[in-house]
């Protein structure tokens, strides 16, 4: 089940007479915003991460699967001052919420951040 199936069942998605197949293009549209706004906030490539965006409840839910970037693990001190994953999920749901609404002129009501990984910033050898 997609979250658009589930959230079609919460009194959300397509318009109940919409014919078997329909293809809503506002949705497509709102999660292309949404992919490049997520990916830009969290600091990660855009093919990075995937986006699922629904109706529900007068807004519009969102779903993302993303890796969250990590400091090098070389730097301690680094390591250390970065919040945990659950405190930084907090966080970001918080600013995607905020960012995405002011962006797609809809409130945004639910945001699901799943995350898949961690990234590293890359090394660049200084010559």
């Amino acid at each position: 089940m997609t979250l658009a199936d589930s959230v079609g069942q919460a009194g959300g998605g397509p318009h109940p007479a919409a014919p078997a197949g329909r293809v809503d293009v506002m949705e497509r549209v709102y999660a292309k915003v949404v992919r490049a706004a997520s990916a830009e906030l969290i600091g990660i490539e855009r093919d990075a991460l995937r986006a699922e965006v629904a109706g529900y409840r007068g807004g519009l839910a969102v779903r993302l699967a993303t890796p969250l970037p990590v400091p090098s693990l070389d730097d301690p001190d680094a390591v250390r001052a970065m919040p945990d994953v659950i405190e930084r999920s907090r966080m970001l749901q918080e600013q995607l919420q905020q960012r995405l609404t002011r962006l797609i002129g809809r409130d945004v009501t639910r945001i699901d951040i799943t995350v898949t990984g961690a990234v590293t910033p890359e090394r660049r050898r200084v010559r």
